[in-house]
């Protein structure tokens, strides 16, 4: 029969190709915020790391649901996000082919972990990067540093901080920082210039930029699955058993003409590590690594940390400032994600909703925890054959 006797949607979407392994490992800002010079100066967006899920308890408030006024579990993710450190500023501007960066001013003192990232190989290098550009500070007492500083004051339409990760507060495996450039909104472009030039060597906080209930978007490499065939990668329906040669594939790939196999049929290939933007991402708590009752609530007997007992599975433990955000979110553990300010103006319930948590859950992710912190396991189980081991 040449007619199609029966119609669908197409199996996976077009609008993510090319499926290739992303280009960079950290995800990348295409876009910023809005400006507007009516607020102060701010940062748009942050670095921080993966570090596992749990789940909370809430009580739902949204008139005219079901559950409204009742007590829901959601699933969490946490993300750990020490303090970024801002080194340096670049100034923008506008033409008619896109922005071109005007010039770039750099700290005095850079640390080894953001000096890593400027060599290939940091144990046969002479590390002896911007040590030329640092001695600028000390001649003319810094009247070339001021000068580009200026420049960017008089000619810049933005201006963007080049700020990086403290790799030696989080337990990845790493060294070499992760660094990126955050836009500022707020003010005007000399106050701009003024506050990044202020902050050079400090550090910026993730409570700093984002606030609890908040909306933000999450922007990351996703878990890579290798090489799949068309059933994991497209989802396209399985064939009948008794099928030659294989029930896992595309039964027809095209017509005899055009000759050629088109760029819309599923194909094999690589599956997963995938550039990928979530937005709207509600933002349940931000917590300080040195809070003893990071994880309690209101409802709570006992103050306890947002690490579970025995850690987050291939993970560790959350001793630095972390952001509790709904839901999941792309990337395995450890995965480096870019939290960024929502570019849309939420006006759903759901995005203005005031969230309370009841109860963060703590016990163990590996297996079936009942416990949720290890003072309240020792006081159920008693005294152990290993205790009497180690004493």
């Amino acid at each position: 029969m040449s007619h199609c006797k029966y119609e669908q949607p197409r199996h996976g979407s077009l609008a993510f190709l090319p499926r290739k392994r992303a280009a960079r490992h950290r995800g990348r800002c295409k876009s910023f915020p809005k400006d507007n010079a009516a607020n102060p100066p701010h940062l748009t967006a942050f670095l921080a790391y993966k570090a596992g899920m749990t789940h909370v308890v809430r009580d739902l408030d949204r008139p005219g649901s079901k559950a409204h006024k009742k007590e829901i579990v959601e699933a969490v993710t946490v993300i750990e996000a020490p303090p970024m450190v801002v080194v340096g500023v670049v100034g923008y501007i506008e033409t008619p082919r896109g922005l071109r960066a005007l010039t770039s001013v750099w700290a005095e003192h850079l640390s080894d972990e953001v000096k890593r990232r400027f060599y290939k190989n940091w144990y046969r290098s002479k590390k002896k990067a911007y040590t030329k550009y640092a001695s600028k500070y000390s001649t003319d007492n810094g009247k070339q540093i001021t000068r580009d500083l200026e420049r960017i004051k008089k000619y810049s339409t933005i201006v963007r901080v080049i700020a990086h990760t403290q790799m030696d507060k989080v337990r990845i495996g790493q060294k070499k920082a992760h660094i990126m450039e955050i836009q500022v909104n707020g003010g005007t472009i000399s106050e701009k210039v003024d506050w990044a030039r202020e902050h050079f060597e400090k550090t910026v906080s993730v409570g700093d930029i984002f606030e609890k209930d908040e909306m933000i978007d999450v922007i990351g490499v996703t878990k890579g699955n290798g090489v799949e065939g068309v059933t994991a990668r497209w989802g396209t329906k399985k064939l009948p058993r008794k099928t030659h040669r294989g029930l896992r594939k595309v039964a027809c790939i095209g017509a005899w003409h055009p000759s050629r196999v088109m760029y819309s049929v599923a194909r094999s290939g690589q599956d997963g590590y995938h550039h990928r933007t979530e937005a709207n991402r509600k933002i349940y708590r931000i917590g300080k690594g040195d809070d003893k009752s990071s994880a309690a609530t209101e409802f709570d007997l006992t103050a306890k940390r947002i690490t579970p007992v025995g850690g987050f599975p291939h993970y560790g433990e959350v001793n630095e400032d972390f952001v509790i955000i709904k839901g999941s979110c792309v990337g395995v553990k450890k995965r480096v994600l870019t939290l960024r300010k929502s570019l849309r103006t939420h006006t759903k319930r759901s995005a203005l909703e005031k969230v309370n948590l009841k109860f963060i859950d703590t016990s163990s992710k590996f297996g079936h925890g009942r416990f949720q912190t290890k003072e309240e396991k020792k006081a159920f189980m008693g005294v152990l054959k290993k205790d009497l081991v180690e004493a």
